[in-house]
């Protein structure tokens, strides 16, 4: 009979890690006697990061001693002591191949229910100075388990552990693991996963999403997944360039050729490469700002006073020169259906907005549809005339703009009221609440946008938005740090391959010794998202705009073509990452 060898606990603390301070409950040692089990967690023991572990979920984790003795085999050690692997229980018995999600067990005074297997985290690694264990935990399939608390009580090593119960559709915790973290997934454990009651929420909703974009559902990929139009970086010639206000120009870009561009989705946004601006060549993105059924793409880019590339691309871009453009990329895309829509914008952030009005002007759509925009002035307000007759093409369009430096009388023949477009100004409006939003402007115009439509009643997976700048970082565990400007990385420079963080305007030859793209980014202060740094989570996945990389360590499942997995890779060519 499976029995109970060991129970471990220990609270977070904070410890030295790569030059920096991780804040972490991995540290687990045995404890005598009995101890008390309670829903959220037990007695003595803590998490220092809740959003991957503890809590009602993932109140307790199991490990085998059958998986200390593989890994003692495996890794050539003698040193392994139990709670070594982060686990409250080590258990004698319970195989993750055996072990399925939804079984029950009673423990001592306790019961407990089967949730997840373990999340892969870099943290494991760390605790046992194995930096490739997450990746190892997943492709041996010994992950070992999370468990919820059906019944609190206490518990002490030496005690046996009786199943109670069975969890429906016979999932194990290794197929559950390997269909979330492997490639070639069976369709139809998916669909047992999303049936078994028992799974936690975050899974599940993982489950959902990656059998949703399966060909053999019903469902259809989402736009935002589908790979690039075409590789690397291609020569774009300019059409036009047309002022569009006292601040802003649009410029009209065809083939080379003149052959039609492939079609783009509004909201997308198209990454430039411009030698002229600067050395090595600068990189920035900007979004689409209309539809692109006429074979042509068009971007409006605003001039900022101390801009490089802007600055070239409104006063010194002509018609007939040509740009290097990335094909368009970006999941900020006009979502299908009949409901409302609302389209919020401040600024330059109008531009991947505009480009959904366009869509849904040239489909004829019956939605009911809300145009809302802040500026500060008439004057400063690029396509105004261009989106109030979009607007009024439209049987159900509403149409609200502010001007944040007017009079208080507002300007005359102008329909802008005065005053800055905040969360007051977007309540009294009186929106749907059934509403899809898409929001894009400065960060904090984002931030009280959400709060507002919230408030509202908009429910928070309907609100999407587009960030300009680099995107915020994931990096789980580590202490508060104040926010840095991306930088060139210190000490002597590199002598490899040329690398560009496009989102961030950083780019700075590779370190030889720098072992991945992820660790250069680090250096360089570059915002980065990353979990299990073994490239098996899919956290740090990045849109590879141009160049060739190598993988320094094989992921369990390579991203699809035009992304790449920073945590795992090293540039073979000049590189262009989106980050």
């Amino acid at each position: 009979m499976p029995s109970l060898l060991s129970v471990n606990v220990g609270m977070p603390k904070e410890v030295p890690w790569q030059g920096r301070t991780v804040r972490t409950g991995v540290w687990k040692y045995p404890v005598d006697g009995p101890v008390m089990v309670r829903r959220l967690n037990i007695d003595g023991d803590g998490q220092g990061d809740t959003a991957g572990h503890g809590g009602e979920q993932r109140a307790v984790l199991v490990y085998q001693l059958a998986s200390y003795r593989h890994w003692e085999r495996h890794l050539g050690r003698d040193d392994l002591e139990f709670g070594q692997f982060g686990e409250n229980l080590t258990v004698d018995g319970l195989p993750d191949d055996e072990v399925c999600i939804g079984d029950r067990y009673r423990i001592g005074e306790a019961e407990f229910e089967v949730t997840q297997p373990r999340v892969t985290c870099y943290r494991v690694g760390m605790r046992l100075g194995e930096p490739e264990l997450p990746a190892l935990l997943v492709s041996h399939g010994r992950p070992g388990f999370y468990m919820r608390v059906l019944r609190e009580g206490r518990i002490r090593a030496g005690d046996e552990i009786i199943r109670t119960g069975t969890g429906p559709g016979s999932l194990s915790v290794a197929d559950t693991d390997a269909l979330l973290y492997l490639p070639q997934r069976d369709p139809e454990k998916l669909r047992r996963a999303l049936d078994i009651p028992a799974l936690s929420p975050g899974w599940h909703d993982s489950f959902r999403e990656l059998f949703q974009a399966m060909p053999a559902s019903d469902a259809v990929v989402s736009p935002g997944a589908a790979e690039p139009a075409w590789d690397g970086f291609r020569t774009l010639r300019v059409a036009d360039v047309v002022p569009e206000s006292s601040t802003v120009s649009s410029l009209h870009l065809t083939s080379a050729d003149g052959s039609p561009l492939p079609a783009a989705r509004a909201g997308q946004y198209l990454t430039l490469r411009v030698p002229e601006a600067g050395q090595p060549a600068p990189v920035r993105s900007y979004s689409l700002s209309a539809a692109s059924g006429d074979g042509r793409y068009r971007i409006s880019v605003k001039h900022e006073p101390h801009g490089m590339v802007s600055s070239y691309l409104n006063t010194r871009l002509r018609p007939g020169a040509t740009v290097d453009a990335a094909a368009p990329r970006g999941d900020f895309v006009l979502k299908e259906g009949i409901g409302p829509v609302l389209l919020v914008s401040a600024g330059i952030g109008v531009t991947p907005v505009l480009a959904m009005l366009h869509e849904l002007a040239a489909s004829h759509s019956s939605r009911d549809i809300w145009w809302i925009h802040g500026a500060r002035t008439p004057l400063e307000h690029a396509l105004r005339a261009e989106a109030h007759a979009l607007i009024a093409s439209l049987p159900h369009g509403h149409e609200h703009v502010f001007y944040s430096a007017a009079p208080p009388g507002g300007y005359s023949g102008s329909p802008g009221r005065p005053g800055r477009l905040d969360k007051d100004q977007l309540l009294a409006l009186g929106i749907p609440a059934d509403a899809v939003a898409y929001v894009c402007g400065p960060a904090s115009f984002m931030d009280d946008m959400q709060v507002a439509l919230t408030g509202a009643g908009i429910d928070s997976g309907a609100i999407h938005t587009e960030l300009f700048g680099a995107l915020a970082s994931i990096n789980p565990g580590l202490t508060e740090r104040a926010d840095v400007t991306p930088h060139l990385p210190s000490g002597a420079p590199g002598t490899g391959p040329m690398v560009t963080f496009a989102r961030s305007g950083v780019s700075t030859p590779f370190p030889e010794r720098t072992r991945s793209l992820l660790e250069l980014a680090e250096a360089c202060d570059v915002p980065v998202r990353w979990s299990c740094r073994t490239g098996v989570c899919h956290t740090c996945v990045t849109p590879l705009l141009s160049g060739d990389v190598s993988y320094v360590s094989s992921p369990l499942e390579e991203p699809a073509r035009g992304r790449t997995l920073i945590c795992c890779v090293r540039p073979d060519t000049d590189v262009v990452l989106d980050m």
